[in-house]
């Protein structure tokens, strides 16, 4: 059989994996991967693949390859891949410089075109082992970036949460043994019992950081060697092996990507309620208020300037009583005066110590009383101005038989047994807790711990017949 000589024109791809191949009944095809490059994996290969387009460029941008008998004239090295010297076709004695992808085997040109693989999807070897070369240049790019994102994990993340912890079992810990010093030793399995649960919630969150400490150490461990094998094979491996060691190289990648991302959970913060305790709350309350040294106020007063047009101030300037609309006049402008909703502030500034206050709300079917910051919205009828709807104010509400606890426009019903007529307050600054409770009985009706960012002042409104700050 004569052999016949074929002839080709192939046109330069300014990419390897932008363009198609054919010739006359071959079927040329390019992987197609859109993943960038990692740049410093690439370099190599890049600067390679622009002396080649610049090299084909000189020559019109089009090459001639000569199947049996002739020399083609893109090669191996052109291409910037790591390879020997090719194999022989058994049949045809050419070199296997092509790849037949629907048999997944290295063939020569005239496998291609006269051959067993006549018909099938083959690419030329070089454009093969660039495309498997530059997928894995971007595998190792993400794996990189990967191990990144948990080394920064484990470094900032975990260290920061670690002293967290620290600091705040530190409070913790403070909170509870001022209060058990306050209530003596009445309090002393309280506080041992709360002790032991602030180092059982500490032991659980260290215990919870040192577990993820570990389990990301290792999987970065785990990806910096996948990594490496990967780059190993990229840069030592020959092509011949390279094209046919994808399986392998898949079961890697698949491996990397199933160590996940890391997130960070609740369950690396101490929970703030393992320090808290109704019987230590009530009890501490209780000493502060009865010992010897009470924490009273007896210069509390409501300031007249903040006293808005709806109300009338006594002239001992602590009681507020509501207003009927024939009743009322306009007072003179005051910056620091409600305009529009019935409040008042007291003059009292509370920025350190404890303070505790009480309140004779006496028959009142609707009023108001707790605290604020002093930069409190004064003017409108918005709810900035209005206690209790905003983050600047927090307040015990009574309206038409219902109690509850107001902030940020957020209401907590409350149970009542029975109605006061008087209402305490007592604030300790350096727990940061606000606790309302019934002065007969000291019971207590709510409380709350909030990290208050600057002074408070006692606030109070009513819509229904008076309130009096008692002394």
């Amino acid at each position: 059989m004569t052999e016949e000589l074929i002839t080709c024109e192939l046109t330069c791809p300014t990419s390897p994996v932008d363009k198609k191949e054919t010739f006359t009944g071959v079927k040329i095809e390019d992987m197609d991967f859109e993943q960038p490059i990692f740049s410093v994996l690439s370099d190599g290969v890049k600067e390679k693949e622009h002396q080649q387009a610049g090299d084909k460029s000189s020559f019109g941008g089009e090459v001639e390859a000569n199947f049996p008998g002739g020399t083609a004239t893109a090669t191996d090295t052109e291409s910037g891949i790591f390879s020997g010297e090719l194999e022989l076709c058994v049949e045809h004695e050419t070199e296997l410089d092509w790849f037949c992808g629907t048999e997944q085997k290295l063939i020569c040109s005239h496998c291609a075109i006269v051959g067993p693989c006549h018909g099938h999807t083959v690419t030329r070897l070089v454009t093969r082992v660039t495309a498997v070369r530059n997928q894995l240049v971007d595998v190792c790019e993400k794996i990189q970036l990967q191990a990144l994102r948990i080394e920064k994990f484990i470094e900032q993340t975990l260290t920061a949460k670690e002293q967290k912890l620290q600091a705040a079992a530190s409070r913790a810990r403070e909170q509870v043994l001022a209060q058990v010093s306050a209530a003596r030793e009445a309090l002393e399995e309280e506080e041992q019992r709360l002790l032991e649960e602030v180092q059982r919630e500490e032991e659980r969150v260290e215990q919870c950081l040192l577990t993820q400490r570990a389990h990301w150490s290792q999987a970065l461990s785990s990806l910096s060697q996948t990594r490496s094998s990967l780059v190993h094979t990229l840069t030592h491996t020959p092509d011949t092996q390279l094209v046919t060691s994808v399986q392998e190289i898949a079961e890697r990648v698949e491996e990397a990507e199933g160590v996940g991302e890391p997130v960070d959970t609740d369950q690396l913060n101490l929970n703030p309620a393992c320090s808290d305790s109704k019987l230590l709350r009530g009890l501490w309350a209780s000493a502060v208020l009865l010992g010897p040294n009470a924490y009273g106020s007896p210069y509390l007063k409501f300031d007249e300037r903040t006293v808005s047009p709806l109300l009338s101030l006594s002239d001992n300037f602590c009681t507020l009583t509501f207003l009927h609309k024939k009743s009322r006049q306009s007072p003179p402008y005051d910056p620091a005066r409600f305009d529009c909703w019935p409040n008042a502030l007291g003059s009292l500034s509370m920025s350190s110590g404890t303070h505790s206050w009480v309140v004779d709300v006496g028959q009142s079917g609707a009023f108001k009383v707790g605290v604020c910051y002093s930069s409190l919205e004064r003017k409108g009828s918005g709810n900035g101005a209005r206690l209790g709807h905003n983050d600047q104010s927090w307040v015990l509400s009574h309206y038409d038989g219902d109690y509850s606890f107001c902030h940020a426009g957020k209401k907590v019903p409350l149970q009542v047994v029975r109605r006061p007529e008087r209402i305490g307050l007592l604030l300790d600054w350096p727990s940061k807790t606000l606790l309302f409770y019934e002065p007969d009985s000291f019971a207590v009706v709510y409380s709350i711990t909030h990290p208050f960012s600057g002074p408070l002042l006692p606030a109070c409104a009513v819509t229904d017949r008076s309130i009096t700050i008692l002394h």
